[in-house]
């Protein structure tokens, strides 16, 4: 290909804050690392790229540099922006701006679009794009350069980028690397993409006018969100705020646009329908991903002379990564959505949070661009200082399969030895590794298989690249590439039927989103036959394609086809109606939205479920999103690596109940009792043989002891003093004293409680275990025959008698024991006796003739030559016939009274 003249930076450039800047860029890339600073709308996404373009074409047609000087192009300059609708609108511009046609010169490629010539110097990719490049290649070839714009954002995707490109350039030093940030975390990135030596930081100073600041809560400090998402009550605040700012703005300005800032797709529609009911004369525009390209081009673009007045209501895609120009009013509802796993329940999705400072303020500076301008926040000030300072990073609460499978496919598995933004969690981390297992793209020790090579080059998630791979087989290439590209696009349907999405989208009634989904679908079915012969039927398909009852491709492709490819997708999520929710056999339990139409389906194949709570979820604490029917010869077609047969034992009531159960995860197809009696014989159920219930036994006590701690037995007296005389011992002279402390006891319980257990699988009442001889099978030998020196149950005190030792509770072992003695039996008793071999004196509660403490002390010659008169002056009388000698030393010891001694 023939090379092209430089960019024209001067006429690029004209009125950009950066344009300063360029010449200090051009400095910085002679490491060739940099890192650009600069708040957004200063005009470095338009101005970095050209400016990059024309330094690795000097440095390729330089001589003496070692590069070819010839008339072909120097390698290729690609830009990576985190959203669709941002590649393509900087691509536009960019084209714009140097005068020639998008594509020619100025390119972009994201997700099943792409408008790039071979001779094009620049492309704006999304970051998925560039990440299946490397992985296809890790060479890049024909890349000369890699800018990451928008770092700050700190998105899954463009951290991985950071580490791989970090990672490649110890094998490219040619290879061009600058990193843009709108905030001041520049210097972190700065430090991880310079190695040795940080990489240089260029500066542009901050192009924004004043803006004053506006704080509109809603009245009476009403909450913005709840259990259910953001409230409509405070959606109708932002339109009537939104109403009354930009009424006020037109009246001083009239060619005054407006940008309102709120969390997601459905906020933005929600808000300006209300805006359109409420305000004349106004075009308002919506902007989002799922608005088509020619409404997200309307709403970017500039307004032309004797244009009305326009208020776009945007997600945070204008906060950094678009210039929607015109704006002189920001009007912020202080809300993102950012990804959240929910580890305990196996469930991943977008949250509605609070956004970050760094945010609030990048949205604010929107207004300051074109002059003094204004801020209108729905929330006080209290609200914006408790604010995080920056954007959690989606590395520490994203589900990391895929970005797993990523760093495996590259050679660095978990990321090891990668200088990355963050580290991967290692909770996220093993989740991760467990569903790629499952799947068979990774090998035990996190390496990646031919299969997980297969399943990185379908650009989807691992676990639908599985699906549209194996399901293919089953149902055709057609329906399972449509029904991908439905859950990949993420497309949402009433009432989570996704059959019934589908529909929609053949019969085009969605719109653009019709001609998207069908693009999507027709590229992903010519990709099977490129990756189907690496993708092993294995487990969730039975033999040859065809189910446990002979199910073939052509019934399921008619009959639960659609559910079959989202339970292959998920084969945890297949579900099973129970009353009026569903048990998923993951063990989550979740609710359909009201009004289904899926309300009377037996079994779900369900392709998405989030936390939520509220009336809607039935108390489930989630809620479906996205779902198809099945049956469940299918639903076991797709699982089949989650059916067990069993038995399953459980403690209720103090006795053993056990089951034989067949089960697909959590959801139990069916259960017969069987005698916990294990060897059969009369009355006994046939069964497994009694090993199999013993083990079901074994773990029934075992979960219990976990649940409800070691108390689902009775403590007998003696059990539980022999209990705090060894946690006494255990605290003082420690090992090979035995802990006896509930977590202890839980992780032996099978070394001290074997035989009650096996008494417990023979029909034994857990009220009628006695734990004192279980407990006894602790002790050390041959330390045990010192138990009751070291120990004692009892003392013998000055008067002969044997009076209880009370050890301290096990839980309190470092608390002292103490005897509860009459005052009288300690007559001339000088020494404090001890246990454990001395180290712990004994507390006396010296007690009344009617057995009430009087005085309590470890030091009874203390309580001799003081105390003592002061509680004889006061007892004496009262108790008449009781020894109260002045010289307590002098008298005999004595548990008698004065007449009958």
């Amino acid at each position: 290909m023939t090379a092209q003249p430089p960019f024209d930076l001067d006429r690029i450039g004209v009125g950009l804050p950066f344009a300063t800047a360029v010449p200090l860029l051009q400095d910085a890339m002679a490491g060739g690392v940099a890192v650009v600073q600069a708040p957004p709308g200063t005009g470095k996404t338009t101005l970095v790229p050209p400016a990059v373009a024309n330094h690795v074409g000097a440095l390729a047609t330089s001589p003496g540099t070692g590069r070819r000087s010839d008339d072909r192009a120097p390698g290729r300059v690609v830009v990576v922006q985190p959203r669709r609708v941002a590649a393509r609108a900087a691509a536009a511009r960019l084209a714009t701006l140097t005068g020639t046609p998008l594509g020619q010169r100025v390119g972009y490629t994201v997700r099943g679009e792409r408008r790039c010539d071979a001779t094009a110097l620049v492309e704006v990719v999304t970051p998925g794009i560039l990440l299946r490049r490397l992985l296809a290649d890790a060479a890049i070839p024909g890349v000369a350069a890699v800018i990451l714009d928008e770092v700050h954002e700190r998105g899954l995707e463009t951290d991985l980028l950071v580490g791989l490109l970090t990672d490649l350039r110890q094998l490219r030093e040619d290879l061009v690397l600058v990193a843009m940030s709108a905030t001041v975390d520049a210097a972190a990135f700065a430090g991880l993409l310079g190695g040795d030596e940080a990489a240089p930081v260029v500066d542009c100073p901050s192009a924004l006018h004043p803006v004053a600041v506006t704080w509109r809560p809603a009245g009476g400090g009403a909450a913005r969100t709840d259990a259910r998402g953001v409230r409509r009550e405070f959606l109708t605040h932002v339109a009537q705020v939104t109403a009354e700012a930009y009424a006020s703005a037109v009246a001083a300005h009239p060619a005054v646009d407006a940008l309102v800032f709120l969390p997601g797709a459905w906020e933005v529609g929600e808000v300006a329908r209300r805006l359109r009911e409420i305000t004349r004369g106004t075009t308002v525009l919506e902007l989002h991903g799922q608005v088509g390209p020619r409404e997200q081009d309307r709403a970017v673009g500039g307004r032309e002379p004797g244009d009305p007045p326009r208020i776009i209501v945007s997600t945070s895609l204008a906060e950094s990564s678009l210039t929607v120009p015109g704006v002189r009013l920001v009007v912020d509802a202080g809300l993102a959505r950012e990804p959240r796993r929910d580890t305990g329940r196996g469930m991943s999705g977008l949250v509605t949070v609070t956004c970050s400072r760094a945010s609030a303020d990048q949205r604010a500076g929107r207004a300051g661009r074109l002059g003094p301008g204004a801020v209108v926040r729905c929330y006080d000030e209290a609200t914006y200082a408790a604010m995080p300072a920056h954007v959690t990073p989606q590395i520490a609460t994203s589900d990391l399969t895929d970005a797993l499978l990523t760093l495996a496919c590259w050679g660095t598995p978990r990321g090891a030895g990668l200088r990355l933004p963050a580290p991967p969690p290692a909770v996220a981390v093993r989740a991760g590794e467990a569903t790629l297992r499952e799947l068979g793209a990774v090998d035990e020790a996190g390496q990646v298989t031919a299969q997980g090579r297969a399943l990185s080059r379908i650009p989807v998630s691992a676990r639908l690249a599985r699906s549209l791979a194996v399901g293919s087989s089953l149902v055709g290439p057609q329906l399972a590439a449509e029904v991908v590209a439905a859950v990949s696009e993420d497309l949402r349907s009433p009432g989570a039927d996704l059959t019934a999405l589908l529909r929609e989208l053949r019969s085009g009634d969605l719109g653009h989103q019709s001609g998207r989904w069908r693009a999507e679908a027709r590229r992903l079915a010519r990709l099977v036959p490129e990756v189907g012969p690496g993708v092993r039927a294995g487990q969730e398909t039975g033999a040859a394609g065809t189910g446990r009852n002979g199910l073939g491709a052509a019934a399921l492709g008619t009959a639960y086809g659609v559910g079959l490819v989202v339970a292959l997708a998920g084969p945890h999520r297949v579900a099973r109606r129970v009353g009026d929710t569903w048990l998923l056999a993951s063990g989550t339990r979740a609710a359909l939205p009201q009004g289904s139409s899926l309300q009377h389906e037996e079994w779900l194949a369900v392709a998405d479920v989030a936390r939520a709570t509220g009336p809607a979820t039935a108390g489930t604490g989630a809620v479906i999103r996205a779902a198809a029917p099945l049956d469940q010869d299918t639903a076991e077609l797709a699982a089949a690596h989650l059916l067990v047969q069993e038995v399953r034992a459980e403690l209720v009531g103090g006795r053993v109940r056990a089951r034989e159960v067949r089960a697909l995860g959590a959801i139990e197809l069916s259960s017969t009792p069987v005698s916990a009696k294990a060897g059969g014989g009369r009355g006994a159920a046939p069964g497994p043989e009694a090993a199999a219930v013993h083990d079901a036994v074994r773990d029934a006590v075992r979960n219990a002891v976990q649940d409800k701690g070691i108390d689902v037995f009775t403590w007998s007296p003696a059990a539980a003093a022999l209990r705090d005389r060894l946690a006494l011992l255990h605290a003082h002279l420690g090992e090979p004293w035995p802990d006896v402390s509930d977590p202890a006891l839980a992780r032996r319980l099978d070394e001290w409680l074997g035989p009650e257990i096996d008494a417990l699988a023979r029909g034994l009442a857990a009220d009628r275990v006695d734990l004192t001889e279980p407990l006894r099978r602790l002790l050390p030998w041959p330390e045990a025959a010192r138990l009751d020196e070291l120990a004692p149950e009892r003392l013998t005190v000055a008067s002969g008698s044997q009076v209880r030792i009370s050890y301290p509770p096990y839980d309190e072992p470092t608390a002292r024991p103490t005897v509860q003695v009459k005052l009288q039996e300690c007559f001339g008793w000088a020494a404090t006796p001890t246990v454990a071999d001395g180290r712990v004196p004994i507390t006396f509660h010296l007690l009344s003739p009617a057995r009430r403490p009087v005085a309590i002390t470890d030091d009874l010659r203390s309580f001799w030559d003081g105390p003592y008169q002061q509680v004889r002056a006061e007892l004496r009388g009262r108790y008449p016939k009781h020894p109260w000698p002045e010289d307590p030393w002098s008298a005999t010891a004595t548990a008698r009274t004065t007449r009958r001694r």
